[in-house]
């Protein structure tokens, strides 16, 4: 390896981390304009002087290693709670960005057999594409980690985000990564034809912006449910309740009930959401135990959504979920959903047979790994007629995969956040939650233990919030909703602008000189 190309490799390392820092919560997307400009022109250059097929793997490897590296140390951080875990710290602060790094890579490597060297147009949506699509299948392959795309750098720039209710998040990161990397059409240009196009790609950029503007306030086309009261609940429970025997669940839920200000909604019909997994030790059947706690401060109008473990036993064998349960003002079951996104070591352990032979086990399970839950319905409460749906932690982060029947009137997300401390992530795991609102055209109720909980409407616009370190209750009595593009088509949008890049790619191909 020549200095130039270990050169090289360091200055990509550093584009990829400098990107990094247009995430939540920096949202400084104004980087990526650099960053995704000179990374196209290094890939560009390199298959200009033919470079091998493995050395453009390493510059996407390096740029994607940068950038992963950067925005996802804090996923070490849940190691540090248990001494089973701490030797895996170093590993997973270097092995995931690599291997999610190696989607990058791919997406590299294979424009040497893509791109043509005399065309910077086409090669400018080849790049795009390339990635655009490889970062579809990070979020799929393996159960999917679809972390972190570039698209998430523009959460706060809730105008520019309205198009998700149409094209969807991946659809709108392929766009970002061709508006990212649109100045080095200006800085590598050979005519005139090249600025008209990186004219069209600005133009469309302020069409995506103007027509935000002029849907982000317009209500006229949502439905809305009102008269009924929907409290978020946010609290900071120890992470140590998952390693004592000695845990005092009667004051968790008596903390809970009154950061709930149950007294206040006496008589009104209320749904009130709290966090995932405040009680590890109760199980779904087990709430019971505490009837006379809840008889005391609910009455029969009030229904309540918790975070609980769900035992199930079938055939002499048992069956452990995350689940999260209705019940009802006298801690009846009404209802359950099953978690069926779960946790790689955190709710499940990989190859267990031969890992817990070595003293390993799920983090937040001290029985044994969940199972996936398969409820695909969402849940009714008739006698206050609500729909929702319920998803736990990181389910929210999944584009296109929470529900296409639209038979719901809102989302619910619980979360247990702690595990990452005061970090970054808990900001990136929010962020999901408002582009799920944009794309689902639903009402997002989050309810975070440790965590970020809010009240997003189906804009994107958050109507009540309260931050990390806080806690306390915040409601509304007014639930929009209304069917999106996306929510009835899903991910088929990405597919549909897919088609198109291909046919402006074949197109800028056959002009000559571009």
């Amino acid at each position: 390896m020549t200095k130039s190309h270990k050169l090289n490799y360091l200055i990509l390392l550093i584009l990829g981390i400098i990107s990094s820092f247009s995430l939540p919560p920096y949202n400084y997307f104004i980087l990526n304009f650099v960053s995704y400009t000179f990374f196209f022109i290094f890939v560009f250059e390199g298959i200009r002087i033919n470079l091998s097929f493995l050395k453009l793997f390493l510059y996407g490897w390096f740029f994607g290693f940068g950038y992963f590296l950067s925005s996802l140390y804090w996923i070490s951080i849940s190691l540090t709670f248990d001494d089973n875990f701490k030797f895996l710290i170093p590993l997973s602060v270097s092995i995931i960005p690599a291997f999610l790094a190696i989607f990058y890579g791919i997406a590299i490597a294979i424009l040497k057999f893509l791109i043509n060297k005399k065309k910077i147009l086409s090669s400018i949506f080849i790049f795009s594409l390339s990635i655009g699509i490889l970062e579809f299948v990070r979020g799929k392959i393996l159960s999917g980690f679809p972390w972190n795309l570039i698209a998430y750098s523009f959460s706060e720039q809730i105008e520019f985000i309205q198009i998700n209710s149409v094209i969807g998040v991946y659809a709108f990161n392929l766009f970002c990564l061709t508006l990212f990397s649109a100045p080095a059409i200006f800085i590598l240009r050979q005519s005139r034809k090249e600025i008209f196009v990186l004219f069209c790609i600005l133009l469309t950029a302020v069409a995506n912006l103007i027509y935000g503007y002029l849907n982000l306030d317009s209500k006229k086309n949502f439905n809305i449910k009102k008269n009924i009261n929907i409290v978020s609940v946010s609290t900071d429970v120890s992470l140590e309740r998952f390693y004592s025997s000695k845990v005092d669940e009667y004051s968790i839920i008596e903390n809970l009930i009154n950061l709930s200000d149950t007294k206040r909604f006496l008589g009104e019909k209320t749904f009130f959401v709290w966090p995932e997994g405040v009680l590890p030790s109760t199980n779904v059947n087990d709430i019971m135990f505490y009837k006379e706690l809840f008889e005391q401060n609910f009455d029969d109008n009030h229904y309540i959504a918790i975070g609980l473990n769900r035992e199930e036993t079938i055939n002499g064998n048992k069956s452990f979920y995350n689940s999260l349960a209705l019940i009802d003002s006298n801690a009846n079951l009404i209802a359950y959903y099953d978690k069926k996104k779960l946790v790689p070591f955190g709710e499940f352990l990989p190859l267990e047979n031969i890992l817990s032979k070595l003293g390993l086990k799920s983090l937040t399970n001290n029985y044994q790994s969940y199972s996936k839950g398969k409820n695909e319905k969402s849940i009714n409460i008739k006698d206050i007629d609500l729909n929702f749906l319920a998803t736990i932690c990181y389910e929210i982060i999944y584009s296109g995969e929470l529900n296409l029947k639209s038979d719901y009137d809102f989302i619910i997300n619980v979360s247990e956040d702690g595990w990452f401390g005061k970090s970054i992530g808990p900001h990136q795991h929010f962020a999901h939650s408002i582009f799920r609102a944009i794309e689902n055209g639903r009402t997002v109720i989050r309810s975070a233990n440790n965590g970020i909980s809010a009240i997003i409407e189906p804009n994107g616009i958050i109507k009540s919030r309260i931050d990390l370190v806080e806690t306390g209750s915040i409601f509304t009595n007014e639930i929009y909703f209304r069917d999106t593009i996306f929510s009835n088509y899903g991910n088929k949008t990405f597919f549909l602008l897919i088609l198109i890049y291909i046919f402006l790619i074949f197109s800028f191909n056959k002009t000559k000189n571009e």
